[in-house]
């Protein structure tokens, strides 16, 4: 069939066509779910409005029964290419996806209009027995699976996934962490990156950062609260010592927060986080930069070294932490009370 004849109009009407095969009940609840002819209802709504009540469980339970007993009549319609392009994408992806983007994946890919009713879409892609759909769980988005994938691979994927970025305490590469868990889970079937990265986009606790990198969704530096987590998030996605000024603007942008440049200024000097490394730039601590004028660095170079250096020597060392240029470096071991020079290009602290 050409996909292209599909659009709402022959979506709704076919759907609509079937629906009048099912009993009078069973249509009513899949159009209360489907929210046809009003706001989709909860399945606690619907169980109340039976006589006598039902549970949700319960509603679920006849709700899946029925989309199920509607696939001998979708196969007979245009509506089946629905389900065949949700198969496709399923494969694709490593065999599962999330429902919101498994849908909207086709809707791209069929050239259906963005209004279409996502309802239906998920009601037909449901009654296909090639196809399974998980439950509600707090923490995890419903999702679509493939009957080759276990749950418990999906399961395995997300804990081994936590357990390594919790051990880890910070952001990793995607590819680095995927590679990890696939090692780690050599024993189970249908594990590969592409089918990793799908499982890890199911579960709320871990979020995709910058692209390449990966993390629990928990930690500051990917949720940025206070005014001193948004200027590390700033400069960890930098990856580069900042003026306090250029850390200011980089929050409007990244964050859409305007900061007062007086304000994250004093909020880089009262928090030890930051390292002032040069006038008005400053780096992350943790970045192993260390507090102080370029000639203070120089001093601590010579002293860990403990003997004379040359000029190559020192400039490379001091250029590991501080982001200045040479002739400065130069300039500070002219400072005669505190370095002295012993041998041609050669200097030590002054003794």
């Amino acid at each position: 069939m050409n996909t292209l004849t599909l659009n709402n109009k022959n979506i709704s009407s076919s759907f609509g066509w079937i629906l009048n095969s099912l009993s009078e009940r069973e249509k009513n609840v899949i159009e209360r779910r489907v929210w046809i002819s009003w706001e989709r209802e909860t399945l606690q709504n619907i169980g109340s409005s039976f006589s006598p009540a039902i549970t949700r469980e319960r509603v679920r339970q006849i709700e899946d029964s029925w989309i199920k007993k509607i696939w001998r009549i979708v196969k007979t319609t245009l509506l089946t290419s629905i389900q065949e392009k949700a198969k496709e994408l399923l494969s694709l992806h490593g065999g599962a996806l999330s429902r919101e983007k498994l849908i909207n994946i086709i809707i791209k890919d069929l050239q259906l209009e963005q209004n279409v009713n996502a309802g239906i879409l998920e009601v037909i892609i449901q009654s296909d027995f090639d196809v399974k759909k998980s439950k509600q769980k707090l923490g995890c988005k419903i999702y679509f699976y493939l009957p080759s994938i276990a749950k418990t691979t999906i399961e395995a994927v997300h804990t081994e996934a936590w357990k390594i970025l919790k051990k880890k305490k910070d952001v990793i590469d995607q590819n680095a962490l995927y590679e990890t868990i696939i090692l780690n889970l050599k024993g189970k079937e249908n594990i590969n990156s592409t089918f990793v990265d799908s499982v890890l986009d199911l579960f709320d606790d871990i979020v995709k950062w910058e692209e390449t990198l990966i993390g629990l969704t928990k930690w500051k530096i990917l949720n940025p609260k206070t005014l001193k987590d948004k200027a590390i998030y700033v400069m960890k996605k930098e990856k580069i010592p900042m003026h306090f000024i250029d850390i200011s603007n980089k929050i409007t942008d990244f964050l859409w927060e305007n900061v007062k440049v007086n304000t994250i200024h004093n909020e880089l000097i009262r928090n030890n986080e930051f390292v002032l490394i040069w006038r008005g730039i400053y780096a992350l601590k943790e970045w192993w930069f260390v507090p102080g004028t370029v000639l203070d660095v120089i001093v601590n170079v010579l002293e860990k070294n403990g003997e004379a250096m040359n000029t190559e020597e020192i400039t490379k060392e001091v250029l590991k932490t501080r982001n200045v240029k040479q002739t400065t470096i130069y300039m500070n071991l002219q400072n005669k009370s505190i370095v002295e020079r012993v041998w041609r290009n050669y200097y030590q602290l002054k003794k």
